[in-house]
This record gives C-alpha cells, structure tokens and sequence, in this order.
C-alpha cells in the first residue's frame, strides 16, 4: 500500500534511545508521496552534550536523501534540531526545511502541521529548565533500557518507566491538556480542521470542542505514525 502522506516526528538522532534501524525498516516499507519529519529528527542538545555521532545516525540521513530523489519530503524545525531554522525556505538535498505546513486533504479538511515546541513555555521563556528536563528525560530512558533488560531476561514485556511517570504527575497530565487546546488554536488562526504535532511524545488522536488533534508521537519508545490514506487520517504504532 502506497500512502498519500506519512507524518512522524522526534527521532532524536544522536542519542541512544533513538530507533535508527526500526525507523530504517519502517522507510522501506511504507512508501509514500509525501514524508513529512515534524521536528527534533537530530537531537542537536544530545550532541552539545557531548552524545557521539555514530555511523547509524548518518545511515538514516543517507536514506532520507536517497528517498528525497523520488519522495517529496518536507523537514519542519523542532527544537532539538533548532540549528535548521536559519536554512528555513531551502533544501537540504531535496529535502524542503520548513517551520510549518498545512495538509489538505482530497476532500477539503486543511490540518495545520507543526512540531509544537513554539506553544511550550518551558522552551520560550524557560529553556535553560527545558535543557534540565531533557536531562531528566534522558536519565529515565537510562532506567528503562537497564529495567527492561532484566524484564527480557525474564521474558517479561518492555514497560516504559518515563511514560508512567508521565501518566501519574498531574503537572504533567495538565501541561499535556495545555498542550493540545493551544495548538488547537494555531490550528484555528491558521484556518485549519485540525492540528498534527509532536514535541511531548505522546501519541494522541482526539476531538476538542469540534477539532481534531493529532501528535505523531516519538521513535525513542513509541515508534509511532500518522498515515494519510484515502480522506483519512490514522495514527499507530508501527511495529
């Protein structure tokens, strides 16, 4: 099946959690006229932390590039790769470097695409306190890997040690609240029927008031997608 459009998001190249052969696999096997990489597909803060790249990250570049010659792909700015925003309205390659984009659909429906880092406060006004978290961030996905290698070892299935820390703060169940109806309302000044972001990794399809929201979610755990097929719009897990 060859897909009309493929959103994903927050690869995070550069760093030890990222899905680089799952991604690989998942290119090759869901082709598509339009890939569009919502943001932080380099994890350019990994990298100033000192994160070593590797030859596997450059493997995926290289993909994009190739596909680029016969796939239309368009690369929105996130704010791990934030160092693309000054290319913004060129192309790397082929590749289109975009801070935003609007999906219209064969029958009408218009979605506003964008990474959603512009409506996090942490990262506007805060962002030294974001770099912090993505550190904390960085240290729960340590935990995961040294838990769930145990839990293999045990033929126990992977659980997700930052994902149900998420799930039980209220602070964070609140900010992801947040989250959603402000960029919903992007998505209304953009004069759009819905809104697809990433940034929070956190796969979601849902209606507000009306409108729909969408979060691509992340390839660090989730390996998660939103496909365009036929007037519709699907978000899955991939693998």
């Amino acid at each position: 099946m060859k897909y009309e459009a493929i959103i994903i998001s927050d690869l995070h190249l550069g760093t030890k959690d990222s899905k680089t052969e799952e991604f690989l696999n998942f290119v090759e096997s869901h082709p598509t006229d339009l890939l569009i990489l919502n943001g932080d597909i380099i994890d350019g803060w990994a990298l100033e932390r000192g994160a070593k790249w590797k030859k596997k990250y450059t493997k995926v570049i290289n993909k994009l590039l190739k596909l680029s010659n016969k796939t239309k792909i368009i690369w929105i700015r996130g704010n791990h790769d934030e160092f693309i925003g000054e290319f913004i309205g060129t192309t790397f390659g082929n590749i289109e470097i975009r801070e935003d984009y609007v999906l219209q659909l064969k029958n009408g429906e218009k979605y506003y695409i964008f990474h959603g880092d512009v409506i996090d406060v942490f990262i506007t006004k805060y962002k030294w306190l974001s770099k912090i978290g993505s550190i904390g961030y960085d240290f729960a996905l340590w935990l995961n890997r040294v838990y769930n290698t145990y839990r293999k070892w045990r033929n126990l299935p992977y659980i997700s040690i930052s994902q149900k820390i998420k799930g039980k703060v209220k602070a964070a169940t609140n900010y992801i609240n947040d989250f959603e109806t402000s960029a919903l309302s992007m998505a209304t000044k953009k004069g759009c029927d819905g809104v697809i972001c990433g940034h929070i990794h956190h796969p979601e399809d849902i209606m507000i008031d009306g409108k729909r929201y969408l979060n691509s979610g992340d390839w660090v755990e989730n390996m998660s997608a939103i496909f365009v097929k036929s007037n519709k719009i699907i978000l899955k897990k991939t693998i």
